[in-house]
């Protein structure tokens, strides 16, 4: 894990086994809408994921995956990742350095992302008029809306300290 993200912010600082039990229903359920089986090795790496409380690349997962089951190949955690993310269980988060990371959603406020251009870190944070205006956009296009991301890229206060002659624009 990058020491520049931070982790994110959660409405419950742990997950209990009922609400995995109740995630796991809901890729289940998903599952068996697109034809696939469910097998322990997609709930291990389900429940891993649900449990860390960070920003998490496709390699970080696998790398905690195998802690508890080294037979888990990175194919099945990348593979188990895009169906998280199909059923509304993960999103995919772009930071600067390029890496696709994932953050599950399940049980969680909606919320958005401030990007440091320079150093990488973040912050997480909740806005109603963001989520108000993802509602009056659906309206007005026929859809339901699920979930949207917002992230907004500028330069922290820190690098900004760091380098007082960048301007900002």
């Amino acid at each position: 894990m990058s020491s520049t993200l931070q982790k994110r912010i959660d409405d419950q600082p742990s997950i209990s086994q009922e609400m995995v039990s109740e995630a796991q229903g809901i890729l289940h359920r998903h599952l068996k809408r697109v034809g696939l089986k469910h097998t322990e090795q997609r709930d291990t790496i389900l429940r891993t994921f649900l449990e860390t409380h960070e920003h998490l690349s496709t390699d970080e997962l696998h790398r905690l995956v195998k802690k508890k089951d080294s037979r888990i190949g990175f194919t099945t955690v990348y593979r188990t990742l895009k169906l998280l993310a199909e059923c509304g269980l993960a999103s995919e988060v772009a930071f600067h350095d390029g890496i696709a990371r994932y953050e599950h959603q399940y049980n969680r406020r909606s919320h958005h992302h401030m990007v440091c251009t320079e150093c990488g870190s973040s912050v997480e944070f909740f806005s109603p008029e963001v989520d108000h205006l993802e509602q009056e956009i659906g309206r007005k296009h026929h859809y339901e809306t699920t979930r949207h991301t917002f992230q907004i890229y500028g330069v922290c206060e820190d690098c900004r300290r760091r380098n007082p002659s960048r301007r900002l624009v």
